[in-house]
């Protein structure tokens, strides 16, 4: 059985080299998404969201399997904003609202989103201290996402020294380039915080843009 793994298969969606924006065009795909609110580090929600992807993500995986299909799970996506972005330079993340996306298969349909939900519901609520629960999991949704034309660069090192360079990002390449942005701040998380030092983490930062009229 052929195992599909994103991050091979669409290496330069997943790729990058630290100070050099690439522009690309990102197609359509498959994603499981949810919605919320709050610090990342500290909101309860955000655990259990997050929680809620991979145990519907794996739940799918499991669920292609025996149908002749695998695939690698793929990274943990973010779709960053707040009403004030100004919340983003003062790093006020009590504000910030999130969608965290993890890519599925284009077998995936929304009937098999359907019946694993119900098996992994079930699992969940069997569990003493389950990391995600049962509203949580019925929030997250299937649905398609692309964002066309986008510029992207690879940043190594803790998620709060991004600032720098998002400003080179946003400040110099992007408008030298005759683009301007559209669309939500994009981040693709190529390593575990939980496992890799935080000056070793791996992102992927992306802004979708388009031609400056």
């Amino acid at each position: 059985m052929l195992k599909t793994d994103f991050k091979k298969q669409d290496k330069a969606l997943y790729s990058g080299k630290v100070g050099r924006f690439d522009v690309i065009d990102v197609p359509e795909m498959n994603f499981l998404m949810i919605d919320g609110m709050g610090n990342p580090n500290t909101s309860p929600a955000y655990g259990r969201a997050v929680a809620a992807l991979y145990g519907l993500g794996y739940g799918l995986k499991f669920f292609g399997k025996p149908r002749g299909v695998d695939h690698v799970v793929p990274p943990l996506e973010g779709l960053w904003w707040a009403d004030d972005m100004g919340s983003f330079t003062s790093r006020d993340k009590d504000s910030w609202k999130w969608r965290m996306m993890i890519r599925q298969p284009d077998w995936v349909k929304q009937a098999d989103l359907a019946e694993v939900l119900e098996s992994v519901v079930a699992k969940t609520a069997k569990k003493k201290e389950a990391p995600t629960d049962e509203e949580t999991l019925r929030a997250v949704c299937l649905e398609r996402f692309g964002e066309g034309l986008a510029v992207q660069v690879l940043h190594v090192g803790p998620y709060d020294a991004e600032g720098p360079v998002l400003e080179e990002m946003h400040k110099r390449f992007i408008p030298d380039k005759g683009f301007v942005a559209r669309g939500l701040h994009h981040e693709i998380y190529l390593g575990d915080p939980r496992k890799i030092a935080p000056e070793k983490l791996k992102t992927i930062l992306r802004q979708p843009v388009a031609q400056r009229n």
